[in-house]
């Protein structure tokens, strides 16, 4: 006999329409090498099994679909289970002129592995060719034998009837493949994938209604074969690779399919395999990228599929192999940090400033603002895009509200570089960004409230959103709530007057401002230090306003007479009063106006006054017209002590040698220590306290009591007083009784009124039902508000919240609600003095006391009549971090983790 060459081929994949072709042919690959192996067809020697239908050419009209015939799909479900996947052997024993080959084919890796042709016949699923069979060969004798054997046990085809059954009722088109789709509700379908025409494209069978259909793998996109004029196939750049890494592990498998969607006759599906997801698997590999149009669909996690792809661009493989990330020239301290929010530009802008004191402006990614259709058509009204852009105010409010002051995260996503002319106009580089806080991204919530559209971009364009599929998501939910832009409702209309300038409006509209006292205002825009143009809520209009009580130097501007030069410190003063109160929600006291129609007045900020503010931080002198005013006594001490210091506007100051002025120095070269005797009534979260005097305690005893009896008597009229912010009222506590209160801010909701008790300290948030007019006889102006406001001198309050809460925790336990003795140390200017406080029992320092126990840091003075005091405190901070107590309890953190740990040095 002659001799026959044996191959050794490990796995067992398809080329065409199937791998197992029939019950008796095959196609086996070698391991690839490179690049996908070639393929070679091997038909069994000696078996015949039947035929496996065939669909009727589409170009031929009058031919037919050729059904399968009897046991056909049974033999090749047979191999198919048997040889897929499977390492095989075979030897040629026949090659036809046509290069047809025929041979033998063993499991394993030699011939003495299972015969695949003598398992097919003792099954009953193949037929002997007696034919062509030689008495000498033992091999074609035990085909012979095993069919007889078949036969006698009646197995697949010489069982009783015609086999019809074994028929399958092939259905190669579905009539409605939409509403066939949503039947399905997404529940996994089993199939077998017949072929596989690229890596992200697939024939599959579905099971057991026996459809036959295209599944296009959801979410991502493999290279592709471009078919060109002749007929012939050109593959892009890793389309063999792509397709034969999907066919070696899906290719005539036993899967599942979820099938997702079908948008213009296309179905999308995932395939699940028990040893993964193939839409993963090619991501991961680089073998394809993600496509947003059909992302949206994909319902295992479109972020998985974002990670994956972001896998392989990092490991640059395959298509990606060329691939330079959009923020690769940053380093990783600018690629992603924290800054505070500054200002809010733009619907889709804001400007922060970076740990360094830089400012920087950054983009939200992805997203794009309100913006107005057409041309403007009203031409002679001056365009203001805030309030004539539909939503745009609300997209800016909405802003403001949530960051404005606050610490957000920032992720650099990519950076647009500087354009010049052209149709996008001019715009220099922009640094696009995902802004987050508390965990929200806030693009996806612009979107989802429908004030922001999600950019959309080319399918090779990386320089997007790294949550784009949020993004997308977000805004689908907005289109389908009518949300915002996407609403049907009529547009808002922001009708807001600028009466900047106009000094007829100006003074018409003075009055009304003079009346109503405090007024909220927001603030637009800041001039110079003391010049800002605010917005009026209630009022609905623009003024320009001017700080009252003091003299900032003056920013460069343009007069008739020409340019004249900025004054010294003129542009720490403007900075100063943007970081305080730019885009901050404000309340104002108009006194007056000037000529030129720009009101005068005072401005608070969180319950600081801005004059005073920038008189503290040497950035202004008082002016003389603070004189007939009540904050006169605040702004000239804020002064005197920033002349002390000979900061900034002060630096050159030299004081005039009078006996009164040396007297007072010779006083302040040893500390005045005068305690008197106070009851400690609150403890803030801020570590600010409020006591009273107890010299005056009796007066409020007896203020308080015959109140109580006058409103026992005369009780108010339930709902009858309308609250106004800064008003004075009485307030019924949580014990039933009343007292006196400030309405420090009013909700949206007229339930809610925000109180502050003015002999106590402690504010309530409680319902304008329990509240009433405080009766002239009992204002402030009979007895001041008792409750006074101090701060510790020496120590540095913990920015940290936890560390601050333990602290607070502590004071409550030891001084609330008890009486102290009390000693003013120094004055900033800001109203609230510093002071040391001492146990009435015990004359312990109940500030040294803290500092002992490692609970807070020591603030450095430098006063020379201080210095005794401030050694004291130090050599106690020296003990608490020698024996590593509380903030000290892992050593000296200050030199690198101050900020961490929320104290500075």
């Amino acid at each position: 006999m002659a001799a026959t060459l044996t191959y050794m081929y490990p796995y067992v994949y398809a080329s065409h329409e199937s791998e197992v072709l029939s019950g008796c042919a095959i196609i086996v690959r070698g391991q690839p090498r490179g690049g996908p192996p070639p393929e070679r067809q091997i038909n069994l020697s000696n078996v015949r099994a039947g035929a496996l239908a065939r669909r009727a050419a589409q170009s031929q009209p009058d031919t037919k679909d050729i059904p399968d015939e009897p046991w056909a799909f049974p033999a090749r479900e047979f191999l198919r289970k048997k040889i897929i996947g499977k390492e095989v052997c075979f030897n040629v024993e026949n090659k036809t002129p046509q290069g047809r080959e025929y041979g033998m084919v063993y499991l394993g890796k030699d011939t003495s592995g299972e015969n695949i042709a003598e398992s097919l016949v003792a099954e009953g699923l193949a037929t002997v060719r007696r034919e062509g069979i030689r008495g000498n060969n033992p091999e074609q004798a035990r085909l012979c034998d095993l069919e007889d054997q078949a036969k006698a046990a009646r197995k697949g085809m010489w069982s009783e009837g015609s086999g019809s059954h074994t028929i399958r009722e092939l259905k190669y088109s579905i009539e409605n493949p939409r509403n066939f789709v949503d039947a399905m509700h997404q529940k996994p379908v089993n199939a077998i994938i017949e072929h596989v025409r690229d890596g992200s494209v697939v024939r599959a069978l579905l099971l057991p209604d026996h459809y036959l259909v295209t599944v296009m793998l959801s979410g991502v996109k493999c290279p592709t074969f471009k078919r060109e004029a002749d007929g012939s196939e050109t593959p892009e750049s890793f389309a063999a690779e792509a397709k034969f890494f999907t066919e070696s592990r899906l290719l005539q498998r036993d899967v599942q399919i979820i099938l997702e969607s079908c948008p213009n006759q296309v179905i999308l599906g995932t395939i699940l395999h028990p040893n993964g997801n193939i839409t993963e698997l090619l991501l991961k590999e680089g073998f394809a990228r993600c496509v947003d149009w059909s992302m949206a669909v994909y319902t295992q996690g479109a972020e998985k599929l974002r990670a994956a792809e972001r896998a392989a661009k990092e490991r640059k493989v395959r298509i990606w192999k060329d691939y330079v990330a959009p923020t690769a020239n940053l380093d990783q301290k600018d690629r992603q940090f924290v800054a505070k929010v500054m200002q809010v530009v733009n619907a889709d802008s804001i400007i922060v400033k970076l740990n360094s004191g830089e400012y920087k402006p950054i983009h939200l990614s992805s997203i794009r603002p309100p913006r107005i259709e057409g041309e403007n058509k009203d031409k002679d009204k001056r365009f203001r895009p805030l309030y004539d852009i539909p939503y745009m105010f609300e997209a800016r409010e909405f802003l403001r509200k949530k960051l404005i002051g606050k610490k957000v995260n920032v992720t650099v996503d990519y950076i647009r570089p500087a354009t010049t002319g052209g149709e996008t106009g001019n715009f220099p580089e922009r640094t696009c960004a995902t802004v987050t806080i508390g965990g929200i991204n806030i693009a996806e919530a612009l979107v989802s409230k429908g004030l922001a559209t999600v950019i959309r971009y080319r399918q090779d364009d990386d320089q997007r959103s790294s949550h784009y599929d949020e993004l997308l998501a977000a805004e689908a939910r907005a289109i389908k709530n009518g949300k915002g832009l996407h609403s049907k409702k009529e547009i808002p209309i922001h009708r807001v007057a600028d009466i900047s300038g106009e000094t007829q409006k100006a003074k018409q509209f003075l009055p009304f401002l003079q009346r109503a006292g405090r007024s909220e205002a927001v603030v637009e825009h800041v001039f110079s230090g003391s010049r800002l143009k605010l917005y009026m809520p209630k009022e609905t209009c623009l003024i320009t306003f001017l700080l009252a009580g003091i003299e900032c130097p003056r920013t460069s501007r343009i007069t008739a007479s020409g340019s004249q030069v900025a004054e010294p410190f003129s542009e720490e003063a403007t900075l100063f009063t943007k970081e305080l109160v730019l885009q901050r929600e404000v309340e104002v006291e108009v006194e007056s106006m000037d000529k030129a129609g720009n009101f005068i007045g005072w401005l608070h900020v969180d319950g600081m006054n801005l004059s005073v503010a920038l008189v503290d931080g040497a950035l202004s002198k008082v002016h003389f017209t603070a004189e007939r005013s009540s904050y006169n006594k605040t702004l000239q001490s804020a002064e005197e002590v920033a002349r002390q210091r000979k900061d900034k506007i002060w630096a050159n100051y030299e004081e005039k040698p009078t006996e009164e002025v040396a007297a007072l120095l010779s006083e302040e070269k040893e500390r005045v220590a005068k305690y008197r005797a106070v009851f400690v009534t609150e403890i803030t979260d801020e570590l600010h306290f409020y006591a009273q005097d107890v010299e005056t305690g009796a007066q409020l005893e007896n203020l308080m009591e015959t109140m109580r009896a006058e409103i026992a008597a005369q009780p108010p009229v339930e709902g009858s007083y309308v609250p106004r912010r800064g008003d004075y009222c009485i307030a019924k506590f949580a014990d039933g009784d009343w007292y006196r209160a400030r309405v420090d801010k009013i909700e949206s909701h007229p339930s809610k009124i925000h109180v502050f008790y003015i002999d106590y300290g402690n504010k309530e948030v409680l319902s304008s039902t329990r509240l009433a007019p405080l009766p002239p006889a009992f204002s402030h102006k009979t007895l001041a508000a008792q409750a006074h406001e101090y701060a510790f001198a020496y120590i540095l309050v913990p920015q940290d919240e936890d560390a601050r809460a333990d602290v607070v925790d502590c004071l409550v336990k030891d001084i609330h609600n008890s009486q102290c003795l009390l000693n003013v140390e120094y004055g900033t200017g800001s109203g609230c003095p510093y002071v040391t406080l001492q146990f009435n029992d015990s004359k312990d320092d109940v500030g040294l006391s803290l500092v002992k126990e490692g609970m807070v840091m020591v603030e450095v003075r430098k006063e020379k009549h201080l210095q005794k005091m401030v050694t004291e405190y130090l050599n106690s901070q020296e003990s608490a971090k020698s024996a590593r107590l509380n903030i000290w309890r892992y050593g000296d953190f200050r030199a690198d983790d101050a900020d961490e740990f929320g104290y500075s040095r």
